[in-house]
C-alpha cells in the first residue's frame, strides 16, 4: 500500500536554488510505504546493534533525556518536492556512539524501523554532525504520519533514507539494500546528483 504522495506535482517558483528537478511545497506530504504505526512510548526503544548483537539500548525516557540538538535545513524527496527551512529536534547520531562507547568497524548502516521499513546509508553519512533521530518537528512532538515519535534525520540525502519510525541502527560491514532499494531506487540517493533510481 502506497500514499498517493508517492505522485509528483509541478514544478513551482522558489527564493533558491532546488536540487534538479524539484519544486518548492509549503506544505508536508505524508508518503508512506504502509500503515502508519502507533507506538507505546513504554515499550518503545532504540538500540544499536552489529553481528547480531545489540551493542547499546535506550527506553523513550531515557532517550530523551539525552543530549537534544535543534537543526533547521532542507529537505528534498525523491517525489520531486523540496520543503525549506524545517525545524528539527532530536539526538545526533555522534551523541549516540559517544554516549554507547562504540567504535563501529563496518562501512555501513542499515536503519530498521516498526513496520519493517529499512534503508541503508553510509556511517560517513550519519556522523560528525550530519544526522540526527529526530523527535520533534517546527516545535512539536513528531507526529506519527511523519515518522513519530522518532525518525532518522539525514538531509542531505533524498528523504526516503531518513527512515520513519526508526528503532535502531545496524551496523554493517558493506552496503546492503534497503526496503526502496529493492525496488530499484539508488543506494546513496543524492538530490544534487538526482540519484533517485539504480543507474542514475
Amino acid at each position: 500500500m502506497f500514499t498517493r504522495g508517492f505522485i509528483g506535482r509541478n514544478r513551482r517558483n522558489t527564493p533558491r536554488p532546488l536540487p534538479p528537478g524539484q519544486y518548492l511545497e509549503t506544505g508536508f506530504p505524508v508518503l508512506s510505504a504502509g500503515p502508519t504505526p502507533h507506538t507505546n512510548l513504554d515499550t518503545w526503544s532504540f538500540r544499536i546493534e552489529a553481528e547480531a548483537k545489540i551493542l547499546s539500548e535506550w527506553s523513550w525516557n531515557e532517550f530523551v533525556n539525552l543530549t537534544l540538538h535543534d537543526l533547521e535545513t532542507d529537505i528534498h524527496c525523491v517525489t520531486k518536492w523540496s520543503k525549506l527551512d524545517t525545524r528539527w529536534r532530536g539526538v545526533m547520531i555522534d551523541t549516540l556512539l559517544e554516549n554507547s562507547r562504540i567504535h563501529p568497524k563496518g562501512s555501513h548502516v542499515m536503519a530498521f524501523c516498526d513496520g519493517g521499513y529499512t534503508t541503508n546509508l553510509p556511517l560517513a553519512d550519519l556522523v560528525h554532525g550530519k544526522a540526527m533521530v529526530a523527535i520533534e518537528f517546527d516545535g512539536q512532538p513528531l507526529e506519527a504520519q511523519h515518522g513519530g515519535p522518532a525518525r532518522l534525520l539525514v538531509p542531505h540525502l533524498y528523504f526516503w533514507k531518513s527512515a520513519k519510525w526508526l528503532r535502531g541502527l545496524r551496523i554493517i560491514a558493506e552496503d546492503t539494500p534497503g526496503f526502496w532499494e529493492r525496488y530499484g531506487y539508488h543506494m546513496y540517493g543524492d538530490p544534487w546528483q538526482e540519484q533517485r533510481y539504480s543507474g542514475d
